[in-house]
Parts: C-alpha cells; sequence; structure tokens
C-alpha cells in the first residue's frame, strides 16, 4: 500500500523563483546545487555522479523509493551496496561493522525533510542510522528534494517536520516495521565546508514527503 500524502501547507511545490532563492543560498553556504526538472531527471543524474565500485550507502527515503534510485543503486550490482550487505548480517554479532559501514561510506543518498530559502538542509530521524554519514561522515553526499520541501525558514522547517513529515513517516513505519516513528534526532546541515562534498538536486516536481 502506497502511504497518500494529505493536502497540506507542505503539501505543494514551491515557486520557481523560491527555488532559485533556496539553490542561491544553499550554494553560498558551500553546497554544490542543481535544480532539475523531475525525479527521472535526478535518476540519471545519480548514475552520473557516482562512481561504479563505489560504497553506496541509501538512507530510508520515499523519495528514492519512488523515483527507482533506491534500486539503482542497490540491486544493480553496479555498487557496493551498504544497504544491501548490512541486510545478511547479523545484528547480534556484527553491529560494530554495520555501524562502521553505515557511518563513512564513500557515497551517502537520501533526501531531507525541509530546505530553507536562508540555505539550510533539516534532517530527522527515528534511529539516526543515516545521520552520522549525512553529517560528515561519507566522502560524499547526494540529496535529492522535491519542490515541496522548501520552505521560507528554519521555523517553518521544523513545523514541517512535526505536522507534514511525522505523521506520514508514521503511517509507513507502522505498515512496514509494526512500530511508529518518533523524531529521535534532529540533523541541521547550515554550511558545507568542503567544497563539492554535498550536492542537493533540487526537483520542479514534487516526491516523497
Amino acid at each position: 500500500m502506497t502511504t497518500s500524502i494529505p493536502e497540506t501547507p507542505f503539501a505543494g511545490a514551491a515557486s520557481g523563483q523560491r527555488l532559485e532563492r533556496a539553490a542561491a543560498a544553499l550554494t553560498a553556504h558551500g553546497f554544490t546545487v542543481e535544480i532539475l526538472d523531475d525525479a527521472a531527471a535526478a535518476r540519471s543524474r545519480v548514475r552520473e555522479l557516482i562512481p561504479g565500485g563505489a560504497s553506496v550507502f541509501t538512507g530510508a527515503s520515499e523519495t528514492l523509493r519512488l523515483s527507482g534510485i533506491d534500486e539503482d543503486i542497490n540491486g544493480s550490482g553496479r555498487y557496493e551496496a551498504v544497504k544491501a550487505r548490512i541486510l545478511v548480517m547479523d545484528r547480534a554479532t556484527q553491529m560494530d561493522e554495520i555501524r562502521r559501514l553505515c557511518a563513512a561510506p564513500d557515497v551517502v543518498v537520501g533526501s531531507v525533510h525541509a530546505v530553507t530559502e536562508t540555505g539550510s538542509l533539516v534532517v530527522a530521524s527515528g534511529s539516526g542510522s543515516q545521520l552520522p554519514s549525512y553529517s560528515g561522515g561519507a566522502a560524499r553526499a547526494i540529496w535529492i528534494v522535491g519542490a515541496q520541501k522548501v520552505v521560507p525558514d528554519l521555523d517553518v522547517a521544523l513545523r514541517r517536520v512535526e505536522d507534514h513529515c511525522l505523521p506520514l513517516e508514521n503511517a509507513r513505519a507502522q505498515e512496514a516495521y509494526g512500530a511508529p516513528s518518533a523524531i529521535n534526532r534532529l540533523l541541521i546541515l547550515n554550511a558545507e565546508y568542503q567544497p563539492g562534498r554535498g550536492t542537493v538536486l533540487l526537483l520542479r516536481e514534487t516526491i516523497g514527503f
């Protein structure tokens, strides 16, 4: 069953002007930003950005699932897919290795829950498994972001996480794992100090939540 996305103030696509404003602010803060038309364009661009044989970790993301990017990375055989590897590892005896694999891949690919027009990325997580690689553990990070995630500032970004993203993720987690989700960890990326490390593919269409 696909999680339906309710019509809320946080579900509609931002205008082209707002996308440009967010892109300019992110660029000023050290991120590499590309504005693309849609998820298909992002899917092609991700293939170009990641070299074959790289170790790649994908965070849990409806954007990646719906776009086909998750399957491209974890099912193609082109990369050393971290998620495919850890799924067959023993949680009781190999947890330290799992943790290290997730924290420091060559590339992490995922999404965020909000992008501000002032140049910040906001990510909420229940387990926190993707946050070490997002924040600096991965050599490169690529985030694919739908146009509905652009908000004016951090205050609105946090409201989006609480009021829009959490209910949808909670429903997804209940269906997938039989347990609710929660905002147990929150990451705010205000800048990227290492040039070329963090790439934001900002889409003109809505995808994910």
